[in-house]
Formats: C-alpha cells, structure tokens, sequence
C-alpha cells in the first residue's frame, strides 16, 4: 500500500471523530474529494429535481472531474487537518 493511500485511510477514520460538525460546505467537499480519490471521475446519473443532498453531492463531485486520484486523497487529509486543528 502506498503511503498516500495509507494516509487517505487515516484521515478516514480521523474524520469520523471529529469533535465539532464541519460546515455544509465542508461536508460536501470532503465527500466530493472523497469520492474522487477512492472511484475517479464521477459515474452515474444524477439524481432526481426533488433530491436535494444528492444534486449537491452529485455537481460538487463533477466538479472535481479529471483530478487525479492522489491529488484528490491529498487534498481530502490536508482538509481533514484543517478541520481537527
């Protein structure tokens, strides 16, 4: 395993002991990078007019469209450190 990925694993599980709830916009990048640093470009449709988490997941994820997976998980731990510091 790569030390990157190792990292991205740690900031996984740091991330779900975060003590304070992170902002809308926060969760939503967090999710966006990632889904990008685990599965790459976006796949599947969007979701329905009515779903309003899922559109916001879905374009914050498309907007990340062709970063490169370890930018993504670097991008993903060095939010996780912003928000546990």
């Amino acid at each position: 395993m790569s030390e990157i990925v190792a990292k991205f694993e740690d900031a996984q599980a740091r991330v779900k002991k975060l003590t304070k709830s992170p902002s809308n916009d926060d969760l939503l990048e967090l999710y966006a990078l990632y889904k990008q640093g685990s599965e790459g470009d976006l796949s599947g449709d969007k979701p329905g007019f009515f779903d309003f988490v899922g559109t916001a997941k879905h374009e914050a994820w498309a907007k990340l469209k062709g970063m490169d997976r370890d930018e993504a998980r670097k991008k993903y731990i060095d939010l996780v450190k912003k928000l546990s510091g």
